[in-house]
């Protein structure tokens, strides 16, 4: 089947420029997969031989030269957002790779995944393909995805961490087995106030994430929506509701601990009661790579089975 790039904003890319640069790579891992070596070698390899400029985040480029997975004294390192590439890498599964759109943030840089946790729904590299994925990037061919992330605001509490998310936003329960409750409106409007144990806010990219677990729709992405999903409610009458992602959701919560958890992309951090939560579409997307030979359509297939006959 044949993609109409201009009807999923899907970036052509130039080749005959591609080819004349030399690239820049920021390299993204987690620090606990150590039968997973050979890839970043692989990955180290096919980078220099292409003669590309490589730098190593610093907490990973220590963890790869203590535990002698990779030989990196003579590559570049950076701390938090402060680099500056063509392309970063995510050496990990679909978590890493929402902890590297956090240290991407608003650069506009396109991530390629690497997939080497279970999954990898996001990252759909995978280890056996790594020469072959570094080479397009080389050669041109791929695709760079736009993804929309949702941006956080509060009043009456404080986030710490980066504030948008490329998956999901989850206010959740904690300290207690007793639910919360969350109060909900769109563009001002009273919507429902949810009776359980937490509330789901995904991207269309989040849709096949903890709102999938929880019994929300799959929604494409790119679709221009934002997917509402409560954790365990408490009532029946409570369903997923797709909104617009130009809505405005406000979430007021009440908890008889008085607190609760607010998770972006899984990086959790504690609110106190009465705290006002509003969630708009963030001014920038993430860029995500994809390349030709795979669709989200194949993804899900191969992935999380859909539509497998398993009788």
């Amino acid at each position: 089947m044949q993609i109409d790039c201009n009807k999923y904003n899907i970036q052509k890319v130039n080749i005959a420029t591609q080819n004349e640069e030399t690239l820049r790579f920021a390299l993204f891992g987690n620090t606990y997969q150590h039968e997973k070596s050979a890839a970043v070698r692989q990955v180290l390899n096919a980078l220099r031989s292409h003669n590309a400029h490589i730098a190593i985040d610093k907490e990973y480029s220590e963890f790869l030269a203590t535990s002698g997975l990779a030989n990196v004294e003579q590559t570049a390192t950076f701390t938090g957002s402060h680099f500056d590439a063509d392309f970063a890498i995510s050496m990990g599964g679909d978590g890493t790779l929402l902890k590297t759109a956090s240290r991407v943030r608003d650069k506009q840089i396109p991530i390629v995944g690497i997939n080497m946790g279970r999954l990898g729904f996001l990252a759909n590299a995978s280890t056996a393909d790594v020469e072959e994925c570094i080479d397009s990037l080389f050669n041109g061919d791929y695709s760079v995805e736009e993804r929309a992330l949702i941006h956080v605001e509060t009043s009456g509490g404080t986030l710490s961490g980066y504030n948008c998310a490329l998956n999901d936003v989850a206010i959740l329960k904690r300290d207690t087995a007793s639910m919360i409750s969350i109060r909900a409106s769109i563009n001002g409007e009273h919507l429902a106030v949810y009776q359980a144990d937490g509330l789901i806010v995904s991207t269309p990219t989040g849709s096949t994430a903890y709102s999938l677990s929880n019994g929300g729709p799959i929604i494409v992405p790119r679709t221009g929506v934002m997917l509402m999903t409560a954790v365990a409610g408490h009532s029946l009458n409570i369903r997923p509701i797709v909104i617009p992602d130009s809505a405005v959701i406000e979430l007021t919560v009440t908890s008889r601990s008085h607190t609760f958890l607010v998770a972006i992309d899984g990086r959790s951090e504690k609110l106190p009661e009465g705290a006002t939560l509003r969630l708009a579409r963030a001014p920038y997307t993430q860029k995500v790579v994809t390349r030709r030979s795979t669709s989200y359509f194949s993804t899900l297939r191969e992935k999380l089975m859909w539509g497998a006959d398993v009788r």
